[in-house]
């Protein structure tokens, strides 16, 4: 099947959703949405593994134009998280506009017609004028080639593809990683397996979860009358983007944070030996700051051990640490979260001249303008691209900045009778040397640690450098000038 569509938008987790919902509220009816997977919700679709949750407040994490009163918990867990995307796309009526079982397997740029040929795996193809991905970072998992691995006979998998069939009752279990995923699975899991052994590279920071079943009468009280709890959900906003002081201006303001978390791991675990295991020796905010209540009593278990020696070899029917010591199991359970700042190699898409996007990241670093726009790439728009990922705050809010300025991008299309809308390479030249300047005085760097926020040179290529509502203020309005616009013709237009 061949169709032809206005907007080809990728993906329908909170980004692909807000931004048809975007296009809907604007008048847009030719729109196609595509998704891989035979489902809508993304990375609240895939993870589903014991004890997922967000760890940004349930009040926060949700669309400002469609607040839910009937969150049940501070911090909602995925079931419930899913099926809110779920209603959200059947109120607003986007079901008709998605294509299931459609995932893209290239899209190339045709510089005459000034449209985006798309390719999908089942074999229908499109042509649009413009596209937007909303394929998001966290959603191809990172498995790691453990030396051996080939050769165990046990089951193994990633926490992002939870084999729900397979029985953990009494098994020998092998944890690797302990990220943002494995701190939630380990204490649901850790009861009813016979034994737990947890390979740690580096101890992660961890915040008291200041979570609670949200009261019937809170909820009554926010269903009617909302502006209370647009008041609270103002109140957790601001509450946590004043933490971006300590991100962003100034790493020793972390000492405050830091104390809490050491005094949150003195509480909990009351072996010294283990507690020093344990206690990072880095900044805070270096790496993700992960919060649990439950993820230190489960390591105090008996029947769970945590190994910092490293994984040397995979056996058979083993695991050998760096130590030499010989670990038995049954089963390897990946913690060990996704690919993040090559998350966008495996899109295969060709701008001007032919130029493959991956490729050219790969080979002169990955650069965009505010995380959405390409030079070279016109009329393609990213949704939660490039160094616009959070640790203090909720990306859905950065969701709702993008999908503003993406529409009124398109709109500048209209307004100019253009085909052809691309960022000019000095505009976003200028604006990366700025964002990277700001980076390296920022945790992320300063901090003492590696992390996934980091490419391998070094550079930050994941989050926001500060506050969201800069970001928020400098994409409210979209200035022609940062942009040329062309008609078929290539007959350029004034800015």
């Amino acid at each position: 099947m061949h169709r032809e569509v206005k907007v080809l938008v990728i993906g329908t987790g909170f980004s692909g959703l807000g931004m048809a919902i975007e296009l809907k509220r604007s008048g847009e009816r030719d729109f196609v949405v595509l998704e891989k997977a035979a489902d809508l919700g993304g990375t609240w679709r895939d993870n589903s593994y014991p004890g997922c949750a967000c760890d940004v407040p349930s009040h926060m994490y949700s669309f400002s134009f469609e607040l839910n009163p009937r969150w049940s918990r501070m911090f909602a867990r995925q079931p419930e998280i899913w099926d809110y995307l779920k209603r959200v796309a059947d109120k607003y009526g986007l079901r008709p506009h998605i294509r299931f079982n459609s995932k893209m397997s290239g899209a190339r740029w045709d510089e005459d017609a000034k449209v985006w040929h798309v390719s999908v795996e089942n074999g229908d193809t499109y042509t649009a004028r413009s596209l937007v991905a909303g394929v998001g970072a966290l959603h191809i998992p990172n498995v790691p080639a453990l030396p051996g691995i080939e050769s165990f006979r046990g089951k193994a998998f990633h926490s992002a593809q939870w084999d729900h069939d397979y029985d953990l009752r009494g098994k020998r279990v092998a944890v690797v990683g302990t990220g943002a995923s494995a701190i939630q699975f380990v204490p649901r899991i850790a009861g009813e397996v016979g034994r737990m052994t947890v390979f740690q590279r580096t101890p992660p920071w961890v915040m008291p979860k200041m979570d609670r079943s949200i009261r019937s009468w809170e909820q009554r009280l926010f269903g009617a009358l909302p502006f209370t709890q647009r008041l609270y959900r103002d109140f957790v906003y601001w509450t946590r983007e004043s933490t971006a002081l300590g991100f962003a201006v100034n790493p020793r303001i972390m000492e405050f944070a830091q104390n809490i978390a050491r005094r949150h791991l003195r509480s909990q675990v009351r072996d010294p030996a283990l507690r020093e295991k344990l206690a990072p020796d880095y900044t805070m905010g270096c790496k993700r700051v992960l919060i649990s209540n439950d993820y230190y009593p489960a390591l105090n278990r008996d029947n769970v051990e945590l190994v910092t020696d490293g994984i040397a070899e995979v056996r058979e029917n083993s695991i050998v640490d760096a130590a030499g010591v010989e670990h038995e199991v049954d089963v390897i359970i990946y913690g060990t979260g996704f690919h993040v700042v090559d998350a966008f190699d495996y899109l295969d898409i060709a701008g001007k001249g032919g130029v493959d996007l991956a490729k050219q990241w790969r080979e002169k670093g990955i650069e965009t303008y505010y995380g959405i726009t390409v030079s070279g790439f016109p009329n393609l728009f990213f949704l939660l691209g490039p160094n616009t990922g959070l640790g203090h705050n909720s990306v859905v809010f950065m969701i709702e900045s993008q999908i503003r300025y993406v529409r009124q991008c398109l709109e500048l299309l209209d307004r100019h009778g253009a085909d052809e809308i691309d960022v000019r390479p000095q505009v976003q030249a200028r604006f990366n040397r700025h964002l990277q300047r700001k980076l390296t005085r920022g945790v992320w760097t300063e901090g003492g640690c590696k992390s996934w926020y980091l490419d391998a040179q070094g550079v930050n290529r994941t989050v926001w450098p500060g506050f969201t509502w800069r970001y928020w203020m400098r994409t409210r309005t979209v200035n022609p000038a940062d942009y040329t616009l062309t008609r078929a013709r290539r007959t350029k237009l004034p800015a």
